[in-house]
């Protein structure tokens, strides 16, 4: 009795401590060390874990190769879902899948992780993965047929492509049936796309076709692809390429049209904040702030109040401060004795405000080039702010700007860092030279982000 009893409570014991593990091996090997796990949760990420990757070498047809292993051990409570596998902060470092109670195992290459994971454990990775090669490959055809009926409305184009079009909903039909009840089943219907049962007769119909089915199969109520990045991810791809222009004019229009659809499209509630937030996020990245002030506007700001985030806009709102269509954060310096302000400088019509440092080479190099090309534009008032470091007391920049007469020189430092500076962190400088174009009343209008794209401003304005 009491060895049954002993074998109950192991049993017992060992269910009450199941563990899954997600383990990753990345070939070539990556600079870092480090894993970081995150369980994707609307348009954000809910850091779950870390871990250290441990390297190895192993001979493959003879070749030596690096290789980089790492591990993650997730408890028998861990929710189903989406997670990623962070190994870099900038760029495509990351691993995407999916979690539902069962180990997972991955082998990718770190500087193609999309294009290169194979799962090697997970049935529900490999069925999703196996689908949308499947179904890629059926769409591939499709898309070529169409093409080739526009150009030449040709008939064995049509007829290919109504045979593909049958053929890719059945592998539709099939992986929709193989997924059933599993976590992926979200994410395969939601993936396919709308295709009519004939070619269109020309491209505009045909971009047209895509754009107003773009979101046909997505269920926006699913709580599987709310807490995934699917649902950012095609309205990424929905937004900011689908509806692209040339013409800035233009792609306002669209980019405006296009919210306003995605936001049509989504019920009330977490998504839309959690959308709205990363749509704004996005045009802050690329600082487009009179976008960012127009979604602020006519949705953020419209949110119910218990679902607005003051500090998020504020935050956004700072980021902002200096990108075009803002009037430039003023700041001060002395100049032959007498207190200068942006603000209040007015001997030009124009104003090329550049940011710059004496420790930085590429500014050492530049400024000067700029001198002279300024030279040749009398018109445009040139202001200069060099960032310094507190130790130096200035004594490299007061010995530079000697080169630069008739410019007004100003500069700044930190006791501590000179990034930290006042009117560096007013105008979020990501480096130096930093290059700003102000009309009279010191409105910011236009931010050039290399010499070269300097002087091509001002040989066109």
């Amino acid at each position: 009795m009491m060895k049954k009893l002993l074998a109950l409570l192991i049993l017992t014991t060992s269910i009450v401590n199941a563990q899954y593990t997600v383990k990753g091996t990345m070939t070539p090997t990556e600079k870092t060390n480090w894993v970081i796990l995150y369980k994707i949760e609307g348009a954000k990420q809910k850091f779950v874990t870390n871990t250290t990757i441990q390297f190895d070498t192993v001979v493959v047809g003879g070749n030596k190769q690096s290789i980089g292993k790492f591990k993650f051990d997730l408890p028998s409570t861990a929710k189903p879902g989406a997670y990623r596998a962070t190994y870099r902060n900038r760029g495509a470092g990351f691993v995407d899948f999916f979690f539902n109670k069962e180990n997972v195992e991955f082998i990718f290459n770190p500087k193609y992780p999309d294009e290169s994971v194979v799962f090697t454990s997970s049935r529900e990775n490999k069925l999703y993965n196996e689908y949308l090669q499947a179904y890629a490959a059926v769409q591939k055809k499709i898309d070529e047929n169409q093409v080739a009926y526009i150009k030449e409305e040709n008939k064995e184009a049509k007829k290919a492509y109504k045979k593909q079009v049958k053929q890719l909903e059945d592998v539709q039909e099939t992986y929709e049936n193989k997924s059933e009840g599993m976590l992926v089943h979200h994410f395969i219907k939601a993936s396919q796309r709308y295709n009519p049962s004939s070619p269109v007769d020309n491209m505009e119909d045909y971009l047209t076709t895509v754009g107003d089915n773009f979101f046909r199969y997505i269920d926006f109520k699913s709580e599987a692809l709310f807490n995934s990045s699917f649902l950012v991810d095609r309205i990424n791809d929905y937004v900011f390429y689908l509806n692209n222009s040339e013409d800035k004019e233009l792609q306002q229009k669209l980019l405006r049209g296009a919210i306003n659809k995605v936001i049509d499209e989504l019920p009330k509630g977490k998504l839309k904040k959690s959308v709205l937030e990363f749509l704004i996020t996005s045009l802050s990245d690329k600082r487009d702030g009179e976008s960012v002030d127009w979604l602020f506007a006519e949705h953020y700001d419209k949110l119910p109040d218990n679902q607005k985030d003051a500090e998020f806009k504020k935050k956004i709102l700072d980021v902002l401060r200096a990108t075009v269509g803002r009037t430039a954060p003023d700041f001060s310096w002395e100049e032959d004795g007498k207190e200068m302000k942006l603000s209040t400088l007015n001997d030009s019509d124009k104003y090329l405000l550049v940011f710059w440092s004496t420790a930085c080479p590429h500014c050492v190099r530049d400024v000067p080039n700029l001198y002279s090309f300024m030279n040749n534009h009398k018109n445009t008032s040139v202001i200069s702010f060099s960032i310094e470091n507190s130790d130096n007391n200035f004594k490299d920049w007061n010995e530079f700007k000697k080169q630069l007469p008739n410019w007004h020189n100003a500069a700044g430092t930190h006791p501590e860092y000179k990034w930290d500076n006042e009117t560096v962190r007013a105008y979020n400088l990501l480096g130096t030279p930093s290059y700003f174009v102000l009309d009279s009343n010191k409105k910011i209008i236009a931010t050039p982000e290399e010499l070269e794209d300097v002087k091509k401003y001002f040989e066109n304005h």
